[in-house]
Parts: structure tokens; sequence; C-alpha cells
């Protein structure tokens, strides 16, 4: 029974972040209908597929002005440096500023939404847990520990 103890909750990923290997029970089903989690969805979602959309047609253009119009892209803008070497770099800049875009927007908006929606699974799971005889709700995902996904 001693080597049963040690292949608990403790022993997996999720133990090792908390310390004493207790997780709350989570409301998996609950969590995706909380209206904080389809906000969190929505918002993600009106901001990177505009924004993945703009830069693949950004891309594929420069692309397409590269191999039907070469005498475009040839045009000297400033001493040697040409529109495609311009349209190209700006693809780099596209990248980063992309990137701090969504940091600020993950920082300022799509964090606090995930905090709630967190926030509003753990809660409905102790909900149903305590509406189970025994906690049985700790045996769920959320109280497996590191094994989750494994034997289903």
């Amino acid at each position: 029974m001693a080597s049963s103890a040690s292949s608990g909750p403790s022993s997996g990923a999720a133990g090792a972040r908390s310390g004493d290997g207790s997780q709350p029970p989570i409301d998996w089903i609950a969590a995706e209908q909380s209206p904080e989690f389809r906000e969190l969805i929505a918002r993600r979602r009106a901001f990177v597929l505009p924004a993945t959309i703009f830069f693949f047609v950004w891309y594929f253009g420069f692309i397409l002005l590269a191999g039907y119009a070469p005498g475009f892209m040839g045009t000297p803008v400033y001493e040697g440096f040409t529109v495609g070497y311009l349209i190209a770099l700006t693809q780099f800049v596209m990248v980063w500023g992309f990137g701090a875009a969504y940091l600020i927007r993950s920082n300022s908006t799509f964090d606090p939404l995930a905090a709630r929606a967190a926030e509003t699974a753990v809660e409905a799971g102790r909900k149903a847990a305590g509406g189970r005889a025994g906690g049985g709700g700790r045996s769920k995902p959320g109280g497996s520990g590191g094994r989750r996904g494994r034997g289903r």
C-alpha cells in the first residue's frame, strides 16, 4: 500500500507545481459553457483571425508580385534598394508588430478573461464535487495530477 501512495497526484507534473499535489476539481463541461470562456474564445478569435488573414494576404501578395511583376519589384527606391527588398523587409516588421499587438492584447484582455474563466471552472467543479457523496469529483481530470489522459 505504501507504493501506491507514491504514484498519487503528487508524483505527476501537476503535483510538482502545487507542492502538496492537491488541486481543486474542475467541471470541464461547465467551464466550456461558461460565458467567461465563450467571451475569451470570441475575443481571441476576433483578434487572431483578421490578423492571420491580413498577414497571409500580405505574404502571398509579396510572392505573387515577385513572380508576376518583376519589373515593379525591381524598381529602385534608394541607391539599389528596390521595392522587392522593401516589401520583403516589411514581412519582418509585420511579424514583430503582430507579436507585440498580441502580447499587449493578451495582457490587457485575454489573460484577465482566462483568469475569470478558470475561476468559474474551479467554482463549478467545487459545486459539482460538493453535491456528490465523499467528494468523488477529485478523481476527475482536475485532480488526477500528471496522469491525466492515461487509460481513457
